[in-house]
């Protein structure tokens, strides 16, 4: 297989795999410890989780943006 190919496929694997990763732990936190849902009024838990899953969610495109650009470098050669 030629190099460019197999760090294409590697660069969408890990991309793929980031964000399935960044969607579990998220969806175990909010619904199976109940951090997504409220009753009522919202907890400091609540707010702590959301603040969290936003701050990390840019840093999921912060990682995929450098990741792919780090590709389009390669590529360009």
């Amino acid at each position: 297989m030629e190099p460019d190919i197999r760090h294409f496929l590697i660069t969408i694997m890990q991309t793929i795999s980031m964000c399935l990763l960044w969607m579990l732990i998220n969806m175990t936190a909010g619904i199976y410890f109940d951090l997504g849902f409220f009753e009522g009024q919202p907890t400091w838990k609540n707010y702590v989780y959301y603040v969290l899953a936003i701050s990390t969610f840019l840093l999921l495109i912060r990682y995929i943006r450098r990741k792919w650009k780090g590709f389009k470098e390669i590529t360009d050669v």
